[in-house]
């Protein structure tokens, strides 16, 4: 007998069909066409995780691409974005994502100051699919309310996320304040770095690359619980010099001297329009703050990384990247009395003269 039904695609092959429809209509700003693709192959069989993993994740990493090459405006990304943080809520409400409660309870928080909350939504949702108990802080939640909330709950452990490194320092800080409590912490997101380094580096109990591998881990086995006392400030013995305190304190008043000494070291500034140095005097206060990041860290290859990226975004917005270089002399001058600032941005002055500088690096 005879039939006009299309052969059915391999799985894999079906979720990047899936993936392409629905970038198509967050592109076009289409939320009903988005939430409606997304709920049509759940009713047809589609494994939750994978639509939120291999779908509205892949979706998500797509918008930040087009923005990175300037192809997205900064409105339409966040646009982009909520309807894919839409999306994800209509996966946890469908009957296929409803899974009953069989281990134990997990809270999830972005670290303070983070405002990419989708990653953390992402892990949430997966993590009910797997059957914890999960309390979904959502971003930016300061130390004190998540301490306070895990003295509430008895959580097992606490998964943190952070997408931008700047906000390391506060991130450590809170994996010191959970630890110190009894409550292990498994951190994940761009922030810790592509091999996690950065995780190990702050003390965190455990890392992991993306929402997938977490949830794996957690299902490994529970995160042993810290002692009393397990993480102290003092494992990052580099902090003593005081350099990380003394530029995050006068980080302010650098971005002013360094922007009002720009215009003479490179005069293609004396042309810029107000939006052009307004956007200017917000590129030296990112510096600034990668800068004090790495000097936190104690790592060079942070700030390298973020400086060559920032001239690829510049570049592809047809912004001079030759102001950079001028940029990072004038901060050295200013913090000569600090030899690990001064190292570090001579090392991004070096990376912006090699070759290729301009080319996309690995998200940290």
């Amino acid at each position: 007998m005879s039939t006009n039904t299309a052969p059915r695609l391999p799985h894999d092959a079906r979720l990047r069909q899936l993936a392409d429809e629905v970038w198509d209509a967050v592109a076009a700003s289409d939320e009903y066409a988005a939430t409606e693709l997304i709920l049509r192959a759940l009713d047809e069989g589609a494994d939750p995780e994978s639509v939120l993993l291999d779908v509205i994740a892949r979706v998500q990493g797509k918008v930040g691409e087009e923005w990175a090459a300037n192809r997205m405006t900064v409105a339409q990304e966040h646009a982009a974005t909520a309807i894919n943080e839409r999306a994800v809520g209509a996966v946890s409400v469908h009957p296929a994502a409803r899974t009953a409660v069989t281990r134990g309870r997990i809270t999830v928080a972005c670290v303070d100051g983070e405002w990419h909350a989708l990653p953390a939504r992402l892990l949430t949702e997966v993590l009910k699919l797997r059957g914890w108990r999960v309390d979904y802080l959502g971003a930016q939640v300061p130390s004190p309310h998540l301490i306070a909330h895990l003295h509430t709950t008895n959580a097992d452990a606490v998964a943190l996320s952070g997408s931008i490194a700047t906000r390391l320092p506060t991130a450590h800080a809170a994996i010191t304040a959970c630890q110190a409590i009894g409550v292990p912490v498994l951190v994940g997101g761009a922030a810790f770095g592509p091999t996690g380094q950065y995780a190990k580096l702050l003390g965190a109990d455990a890392w992991a690359p993306d929402a997938r591998s977490a949830a794996d881990r957690l299902a490994h086995g529970p995160l042993s619980r810290p002692l009393p006392d397990h993480q102290q400030f003092d494992d990052l013995p580099h902090l003593g010099d005081q350099e990380y305190t003394l530029v995050a304190r006068n980080s302010a008043s650098l971005v002013r001297t360094v922007f009002n000494a720009l215009e003479a070291a490179f005069p293609a500034m004396a042309a810029y329009d107000d939006l052009q140095r307004e956007r200017t005097a917000e590129d030296l206060a990112h510096i600034v703050e990668f800068l004090t990041t790495a000097l936190y860290l104690d790592d060079e290859a942070l700030f390298t990384w973020f400086i060559t990226w920032t001239a690829h975004i510049l570049d592809a917005r047809g912004v001079p990247v030759q102001s950079l270089p001028p940029a990072l002399n004038l901060l050295a001058g200013e913090l000569k009395d600090f030899p690990r600032a001064v190292r570090i941005l001579r090392r991004g002055t070096e990376a912006l003269a090699a070759p290729h500088a301009t080319a996309a690096g690995t998200t940290v």
